[in-house]
């Protein structure tokens, strides 16, 4: 196993905190309060099954689960020291590989609507936006993205 591949996070509960810890730190002052992502049962997470990791050690993780219908992206965390390696890209495709592995044709995630740099970076992987909404204390954009066995559908009202 390369660096690079993408594994499950079987015994890597603590990277899990601290890459997840240190990508979402600088949001805690924007938003006024710790991101949901930081209050994570992470050890939960890993144990089912629904986290995946990139990077010896650990640099980026994406922690997904099976829904009716859609993969859920419940967060997606690249350590601050790994910007700029592509390990966001390398995490989102394989999102995008692994909803069509369990044959679900969309994957639905949602960022902080004062998190302006994921509202940049997610339409250019294929994610529309579907709602603005608040959630608790949380406001959140949500978005989604249809996909294929060959890859993501063109905009609405457009052929393949």
């Amino acid at each position: 196993m390369t660096p690079d591949e993408i594994r499950p996070a079987a015994g890597d509960v603590l990277a899990v905190r601290d890459v997840t810890d240190a990508a979402y730190r600088p949001y805690i002052a924007r938003l006024g309060l710790v991101p949901a992502p930081m209050e994570a049962d992470h050890a939960a997470n890993v144990a089912a099954g629904k986290v995946f990791v990139t990077g010896w050690p650990v640099v980026g993780l994406v922690v997904v689960e099976v829904r009716e219908g859609h993969l859920f992206v419940d967060s997606i965390a690249v350590h601050p020291d790994a910007h700029g390696r592509g390990v966001g890209r390398r995490l989102l495709r394989f999102v995008d590989a692994h909803a069509r592995e369990f044959g679900l044709v969309e994957i639905r995630l949602y960022t902080n609507a004062l998190m302006s740099e994921n509202q940049v970076i997610y339409p250019r992987y294929g994610y529309e936006v579907v709602e603005r909404r608040v959630d608790g204390a949380y406001d959140r954009v949500h978005y989604r993205k249809r996909v294929t066995s060959g890859g993501t559908l063109p905009p609405a009202g457009m052929s393949a």
